[in-house]
């Protein structure tokens, strides 16, 4: 008798057991909820890039003012060299070819033949 209540009881607590778990895995795959963590999953994706975003454009910042410095290109108009002043204020020659470029037809005169023995 013992035995059989014993079984009983443990079926039951194992059914009940069951039931909520299933209950629970329903509830958490609804698309409700689904749709609810998605949105959840992406405000915070977006909120550690835009923290990512801002911690790339300090960093940017501050190599930019460090090449600056280093470069002396935050100086006043005047106060640049006197060799790098003229470099700036001389006109720049236009880069010139060493020779006549060619169009395809004019570098390949020859055809190719597969039948040609060669």
């Amino acid at each position: 008798m013992f035995r059989r209540l014993f079984w009983f009881f443990t079926g039951a607590a194992a059914g009940v057991w069951a039931t909520t778990k299933v209950n629970r895995a329903v509830r958490r795959l609804s698309p409700d909820s689904l749709a609810a963590t998605a949105a959840d999953k992406a405000l915070e994706t977006g909120a550690r890039l835009r923290l990512f975003a801002q911690d790339v454009r300090a960093g940017m910042t501050e190599r930019e003012i460090e090449l600056k410095d280093a470069l002396g290109l935050e100086a006043a108009e005047g106060d640049l060299p006197g060799q790098r002043r003229a470099e700036l204020d001389a006109p720049r020659p236009l880069p010139q070819q060493s020779h006549p470029q060619k169009s395809y037809k004019q570098s390949h005169k020859q055809s190719y033949n597969r039948k040609d023995n060669h």
